[in-house]
């Protein structure tokens, strides 16, 4: 049996909090979302209690009638709880030393073993086909738990919305960007 894990990062969204909405053209992207998975079948959806994750997946939940189940360990990823003004060089910084963590914050390691969990307890359930909606900084840890060459440039590639599908067959796991 192939077991797919499709993991989705959010649409275009209006802020960083945890209650921002998806913008308009992020609600737009949702339903064009919603299009590309109506050919794949899909058992599960996973997703981050952020708003934008959620809206992100509703127009696919309503039309394949499966609900979505929300997974606090999906949340994005806390760098820091007080304003870094150069949190970007700081992002990056997380990326080479996995364990560097800031005020408040969780270190890359502390990330990525979070949401690689949510994986793990779903490929080792009966279902085949899950989606998962998370977030860019963790779903970029994710994938580099699965391939190490995977780095800050790759988070800063991702688009709004991104999609990869992570398949395992016979403990044989592969990891292919799908979005185009």
């Amino acid at each position: 049996m192939v077991k797919c894990i499709y993991i989705i990062r959010h649409c275009e969204a209006q802020g960083q909090s945890s209650a921002a909405s998806l913008t308009e053209e992020g609600f737009h992207q949702a339903e064009d979302l919603a299009d590309f998975f109506a050919d794949k079948k899909i058992d599960r959806i996973i997703a981050s209690p952020f708003s934008r994750a959620i809206q992100t997946i509703e127009p696919l939940s309503n039309r394949g009638n499966i609900e979505i189940e929300i997974d606090e360990r999906l949340s994005e990823r806390i760098l820091s709880t007080t304003d870094l003004p150069d949190w970007y060089e700081k992002l990056q910084a997380t990326f080479t030393n996995m364990e560097l963590k800031f005020e408040g914050g969780e270190s890359s390691n502390e990330a990525m073993k979070r949401i690689v969990h949510v994986v793990e307890e779903t490929l080792k359930s009966d279902v085949e086909h899950t989606i998962i909606v998370s977030h860019g900084n963790i779903i970029t840890l994710l994938l580099k738990h699965y391939n190490s060459d995977v780095d800050f440039q790759v988070w800063t590639h991702l688009s709004n919305p991104d999609v990869f599908q992570l398949s395992v067959k016979d403990y044989e796991v592969s990891l292919e960007h799908i979005w185009e």
